[in-house]
């Protein structure tokens, strides 16, 4: 992490103890603590990047329990010695994925992610690589994230318009669009062409 992004670390993991704190915690006077800790880590966090306190309460405070990363799915289909990949609502392109929903493994997660928005059915093949997210993406989050990269095979469907993306297409690794980086950038989509060609990949963790 950049120095300049040490407050971030510094809000992230007071959230994390506020949040525990609050799930353990048993006496009333320790509990008002925690939640006022909790208060100063959103209330940082909306300082440095103008989101209203609101919306980063949303988005940072509203989980119990132990503090651990969210997970997040990307699916590399090849065609032709191309990547699919689907555009987003501002033009910018990704590879299909999303969230992890409580009710469904990672692999399925995949599946449904595809069909959603690439209307694809799929079936997944190998783990590309297991990553945090910190470490290869920006903006940096105020919470943690696990991606995992999933090489998937087309078995049938075709692109919808959908309420997520706008469109689909295959692009070789030198006529990529303009990236959604905060999703997934060159070196990610690179690292998708290198297990393709592979016939012996090991998934890449860090």
């Amino acid at each position: 992490m950049n120095k300049n992004e040490k407050w971030l670390q510094w809000a992230v993991e007071l959230q994390a103890i506020a949040q525990s704190g609050l799930f353990y915690g048993k006496d009333r006077f320790d509990l008002e603590r925690y939640a006022r800790i909790r208060e100063i880590a959103a209330e940082m966090i909306s300082y440095k990047t103008e989101l209203s306190i609101e919306k980063v309460t949303d988005l940072f405070c509203n989980e119990i329990g132990y503090q651990t990363p969210k997970i997040d799915t990307r699916a590399a289909i090849f065609r032709d010695g191309k990547i699919l990949l689907v555009q987003e609502a501002n033009g910018t392109w990704a590879l299909p994925g999303g969230w992890v929903d409580v009710t469904v493994s990672v692999m399925e997660n995949t599946i449904k992610e595809v069909k959603e928005e690439a209307g694809l059915d799929v079936k997944v093949k190998r783990v590309i690589a297991i990553q945090d997210r910190e470490k290869h993406n920006l903006p940096i989050y105020a919470y943690k994230v696990c991606k995992i990269f999933m090489q998937c095979e087309a078995t049938g469907g075709a692109f919808l318009p959908n309420i997520e993306t706008i469109g689909a297409d295959y692009f070789g690794l030198d006529e990529l669009p303009c990236l959604a980086e905060e999703k997934n950038n060159r070196e990610q989509i690179e690292m998708c062409f290198q297990a393709m060609r592979s016939e012996h990949w090991e998934a890449l963790y860090d």
